[in-house]
């Protein structure tokens, strides 16, 4: 049995490739799954690419056995693959869930509600699977992931000012945040993998800065070399930025309850990570490679 195996779900998400080259550095061997064949991916040494073919259940790889396991596609997704993870002889794995559990339980929003419910529903049915099969676990749950220019937070209100040259807000925006880079989520789901003392347990992660939502804006101006042009509009006039925005494809996820959350606290605490597996997040400084490419 190889101890240094790990079977990654969501390998081309941004945690994943994170990830990936995160294990290589450390000598880990990534059998990494993808539910579409995709011909542009390229060889590099320790990662094996498998497509999953949920309609079988035995892997395609004579029954080598994976012991551990990263799933960082979104938790709902992970049922589908029970059996597939099962055949592979699991005995450990480290799931990304997400805060907005919690943040977005009470969203005046019912798709953001279904989603909160989703995440709840999901880790607790990973739990009982889990449980069922003496199968160890850890659930993580990051705040507002950025980094490299492919998140859709932070990445999306830089692309936001530098098409529009200003961003608008509703209201005060002093609702707090605690933005966190994907290097500082990926180090949190090696390094519990890697902690083998730690089992069946849950973290929130969070960055190390607490800020308001307007300062955080003014930050990614700043990183943008533009002077902070933030326009203070009712929720009326969002709702109806929004409207106007709906004919572009980028911005169709944007709700009224995003602004509305603009002036709530979405702040948790992470000092059971730090605690228990030295988790130290970097503060909220943006650099170049952190932004969109185009701009």
């Amino acid at each position: 049995m190889d101890e240094r195996h790990v079977g990654l779900i969501g390998a081309t998400s941004l945690v994943g490739e994170c990830l990936q080259k995160q294990l290589r550095q450390h000598h880990w061997r990534v059998t990494a799954f993808s539910r579409y064949h995709n011909n542009n991916t390229q060889h590099i040494d320790q990662v094996t690419w498998r497509q999953f073919d949920t309609s079988v259940e035995t892997p395609h790889c004579n029954h080598e056995k994976i012991n551990y396991w990263i799933c960082v596609a979104p938790i709902w997704t992970l049922s589908q693959h029970f059996n597939l993870l099962l055949t592979y002889g699991i005995k450990r794995i480290v799931i990304l869930s997400s805060t907005s559990r919690f943040s977005k339980y009470d969203s005046s929003d019912r798709a953001e509600q279904h989603t909160a419910q989703l995440l709840m529903d999901s880790e607790n049915q990973v739990q009982e699977w889990a449980a069922n099969h003496g199968i160890d676990w850890i659930i993580l749950r990051p705040t507002l992931i950025y980094g490299y220019g492919r998140d859709k937070n932070v990445s999306e209100i830089a692309r936001f000012i530098n098409r529009f040259g200003f961003f608008p807000l509703f209201g005060a925006a002093h609702g707090l945040r605690q933005p966190i880079h994907v290097n500082d989520v990926s180090f949190a789901c090696f390094t519990t993998l890697n902690t083998l003392n730690l089992k069946n347990r849950s973290y929130n992660l969070t960055g190390e800065d607490t800020l308001t939502y307007r300062e955080m804006v003014k930050k990614i101006f700043l990183a943008l070399n533009r002077r902070p042009h933030i326009i203070t509009v009712p929720l009326w006039i969002f709702r109806l930025v929004l409207l106007l925005l709906r004919w572009h494809p980028r911005y169709q996820h944007w709700t009224s309850a995003m602004a509305e959350r603009m002036n709530q606290d979405l702040v948790f605490d992470s000092s059971e990570a730090k605690r228990d597996f030295s988790f130290h997040p970097r503060l909220f400084k943006l650099i170049n490679k952190d932004l969109p490419n185009h701009i």
